[in-house]
């Protein structure tokens, strides 16, 4: 088992002065000097322009890149020195989800439910619930090779939910999904925060955001420069009925011209 902290409630995800950049000491600066808390069972929305931040951020809390500098505590694992302890609770979905294309649903599922160890009743169960919610069961044994993206990315779901973690993190989850696949996949990630997953969420469909999140983090330039519910983030820019498109390019906008 994972080595929890003594917090019986830690945050499920906690980030402290992290920092990342690339191209040595006088490269680009990706993440600097960030700090983010996430509670468990919190819907996380994570927004930015392209470059702000929001990948490299979530790739290094996925273990895949390693930070400069600063502190990654997941489910109070920390995640710099028990790296499989914090990936055992985590999942990762990429824009780009890779999937073996040779392979069909439920062998892919039931594949990477050995990856992570469990034994194959558990797996199979699993990977049928999964499958059957998010409307995939009738193509379970055709090869993922001639889906389409939509069916590509709920396949990239299911295999991201399959050990059951406890922090998800999906990188523009919705973007290719038409309007039905698209309901599927909220209402998935909907229920995991009910059963207390943290869902970390990074989209340009702001509507999906402001619909979706318990709060919303704005980044730029790897800094957050705002956070809160869109009727916290509203107050900020004094537009009391404002979407949440306006307020974002209000914030962003101020944060250029300072």
């Amino acid at each position: 088992m994972p080595a929890i902290s003594a917090d019986p409630t830690p945050d499920a995800l906690r980030l402290r002065s992290l920092r990342k950049s690339f191209g040595g000491a006088s490269g680009k600066v990706a993440v600097d000097g960030l700090d983010l808390s996430i509670r468990p069972g919190e819907f996380y929305a994570l927004l930015g322009a392209n470059g702000a931040g929001k990948t490299t951020t979530l790739r290094m809390v996925a273990g895949l890149l390693q930070p400069d500098e600063g502190d990654i505590a997941i489910c109070g694992v920390d995640a710099c020195k028990n790296p499989l302890d914090a990936k055992a609770v985590t999942a990762w979905l990429p824009d780009e989800p890779l999937l073996y294309d040779k392979l069909a649903p439920l062998e892919y599922l039931e594949f990477v439910a050995g990856l992570w160890g469990l034994d194959c009743a558990t797996g199979a169960a699993r990977a049928e619930d999964l499958l059957r919610r998010l409307g995939l069961w009738e193509q379970r044994n055709q090869r993922c090779e001639g889906f389409s993206r939509g069916m590509r990315q709920k396949v990239a779901l299911a295999g991201a939910l399959i050990h059951a973690p406890r922090l998800l993190m999906l990188d523009e989850p919705l973007t290719g999904l038409d309007a039905g696949a698209a309901r599927l996949v909220k209402d998935m990630l909907t229920e995991q925060t009910r059963q207390g997953v943290a869902v970390v969420l990074t989209t340009h469909i702001l509507e999906v955001a402001e619909k979706l999140a318990d709060r919303i983090g704005i980044i730029a330039h790897g800094r957050l420069i705002a956070e809160g519910s869109l009727g916290q983030l509203r107050a900020l820019t004094a537009q009391t009925a404002a979407s949440l498109e306006d307020v974002f390019l209000d914030l962003t906008a101020r944060e250029e011209a300072a």
